[in-house]
């Protein structure tokens, strides 16, 4: 249904880094950067390496400002570990806790998320929803 999202940032070099660093352990890469310190239009997309974007970050400096009250962006996770250092990443690079990671039974038996909110206060949530697999000796 969704090609892509744009999210607004006020300082491109601070979301670069936050956003390589939280969606690394998700399997997702910067996949195309037009960087120009000092200019207006930089921009960057994620998405899975080799194909396009599926978040962009906009150089907005004047005019940035999150989504209201009840939006969020959930990126998908390979595993529970992802997400755990998807949260870690995360308040590493400047972003604040806004739900450990942990099952959400609320929202289903397996649904295993974290939740933070980036520097330029946007709202992002890594979630694995599948059983986890046994080990097996």
């Amino acid at each position: 249904m969704l090609h892509h999202l744009s999210f607004g940032v006020s300082d491109i070099e601070r979301a670069c880094a936050f956003y390589d660093a939280v969606l690394a352990p998700l399997g997702y890469a910067r996949v195309w950067s037009d960087l120009r310190p000092g200019e207006t239009g930089q921009a960057v997309g994620y998405g899975v390496p080799g194909g396009g974007d599926k978040l962009a970050l906009k150089l907005k400096p004047d005019e940035q400002r999150p989504p209201g009250p009840g939006f969020h962006l959930a990126f998908a996770a390979p595993d529970r570990e992802a997400v755990d250092r998807f949260h870690e990443e995360a308040l590493r690079h400047g972003g604040r806790d806004n739900g450990a990671p942990g099952l959400r039974a609320h929202y289903g038996p397996h649904y295993y998320a974290a939740f933070v909110v980036d520097p330029d206060g946007h709202e992002i949530e890594a979630v694995f929803n599948e059983p986890e697999l046994p080990c097996l000796p």
